[in-house]
């Protein structure tokens, strides 16, 4: 990225709009895993920006399905009008995401499927009360904001819901984490039973939550918990919401969703980022009696276009088609143990957790659990200058986050692996 470039996106775009990398750089070409800056360097890239490159870069399958729509002429008409890619896409959608009677209701992004469910949610409980989970994260807009529970991305105080906060499951630090798993369940539901009664009427809303926490740095519950949960919330008809912006399309290698690992069928599901590889698409799917309770004309301009649901039909086939889900299981197992067996035992390590390929690392300062965002920036700047773009996240900002393509193959993931090792162990000094 020149220097020039830099000082442009300065002088006119927000300090607090944050740029990775003390030299940021200006991604000018991509294929497959890899991606070129505007230096000719190539890199493998481990994020996607931001998990949202599900299928990778430059695929033939998914650009030739834009330029079909492209040559129609119509890029867009608005949800006044019946667009076929959205009603095929939404088809899809309803028949995978597991709720019965289904209805999909597509935005442009995660922080607007948020905001939809909330509202659908409040509307049908006639209820601003609302149950999130600590160190969480829903979006940047006014209710999604409200139920984000990390204070560095909490731009305001203020809020239009009551909420109320419950544990997280982090089993480095937090009243949960001396627990085993079946502890965890239990007193994460015990603690449901004590909010429930003393921080709210009881008519609440919902429960929002995310399957594993993304920009939370890939904490996730026991399975089994959101069970726990959903059983106290049944007994008086509170919603749940799963948070499935950065955990669904098969990404956990587990399950297509990630609420699937509990044993449970939410009310109301939120996508986004995967489904569109890059094109703005997400949505909301519920109960049809839950997701119909808008008692005004309301629709989205720009969600479910015919671009961005022509890029996701494709996108949701070839996910299929070449059974990603597995690829994520079996990929993401090499670099999961990959890492726990090469810096896994290292003092600076509190942790390497995740599921597919969905995986963090956290650093803390040796020796204890206290949380080392400075040693993180260091491995994080050593993979880039190695050649591996990854991410970064947790409370505290201590955690490596890595969220490749689901496409990436098994030479890719040992190569990126090779990368990251050597990355710690120059920062750290130590060897595994």
């Amino acid at each position: 990225m020149t220097d020039d470039l830099l000082a442009r996106h300065r002088a006119v775009l927000p300090s607090w709009m944050p740029l990775y990398y003390a030299e940021p750089i200006e991604l000018v070409a991509g294929s497959g895993r890899r991606v070129t800056d505007a230096q000719g360097r190539s890199y493998l890239d481990f994020f996607g920006g931001v998990l949202t490159n599900m299928i990778g870069y430059d695929i033939p399958e998914i650009r030739e399905a834009v330029e079909r729509q492209l040559a129609t002429g119509i890029v867009h008409s608005s949800t006044l009008y019946l667009i076929r890619q959205q009603v095929e896409l939404a088809e899809k959608i309803a028949q995978r995401s597991g709720i019965p009677d289904a209805r999909v209701f597509f935005t442009n992004s995660g922080t607007e499927a948020n905001e939809a469910a909330l509202l659908v949610a409040t509307n049908y409980r006639r209820s601003h009360q609302v149950l999130a989970v600590r160190n969480s994260y829903h979006g940047r807009s006014y209710a999604a904001m409200g139920v984000t529970g990390n204070r560095n991305w909490s731009a305001s105080g203020l809020n239009p819901l009551q909420v109320a906060w419950l544990h997280s499951a982090d089993r480095v630090r937090g009243l949960l984490a001396r627990l085993g798993p079946d502890e965890q369940v239990d007193a994460a539901v015990e603690d449901l039973r004590e909010v429930l009664a003393t921080q709210t009427t009881g008519d609440v809303a919902a429960l929002i939550a995310e399957p594993i926490q993304g920009v939370g740095g890939f904490v996730h519950p026991p399975d089994g918990l959101f069970a726990g949960w959903k059983k106290v919330l049944d007994e008086t008809g509170i919603l749940f919401i799963a948070d499935e912006v950065q955990t669904g399309w098969g990404r956990t290698g587990e399950h297509f969703w990630g609420y699937q690992a509990h044993g449970i069928v939410p009310d109301l599901l939120t996508f986004a980022k995967g489904i569109g590889n890059g094109f703005a698409l997400a949505g909301v799917v519920g109960r049809a009696e839950v997701l119909e309770s808008v008692p005004a004309i309301s629709f989205s301009t720009f969600g479910g276009n015919p671009v961005s649901t022509a890029a996701g039909n494709a996108v949701l086939d070839y996910l299929v088609e070449h059974d990603l889900q597995a690829n994520a299981a079996r990929v993401g197992a090499i670099l999961a143990d990959g890492l726990r067996s090469a810096v896994g035992g290292l003092d600076c390590v509190a942790e390497v957790r995740g599921k597919g390929l969905m995986l963090g690392v956290e650093f803390v300062r040796p020796g204890t659990n206290e949380p080392d965002p400075a040693l993180t920036n260091r491995v994080f700047e050593a993979a880039r200058d190695g050649g591996l773009l990854t991410g970064k996240g947790g409370l505290y900002g201590n955690v490596l986050r890595m969220g490749p393509p689901l496409t990436l193959t098994e030479e890719e993931a040992r190569e990126g692996l090779a990368i990251l090792v050597d990355a710690i162990r120059s920062v750290t000094g130590e060897e595994a």
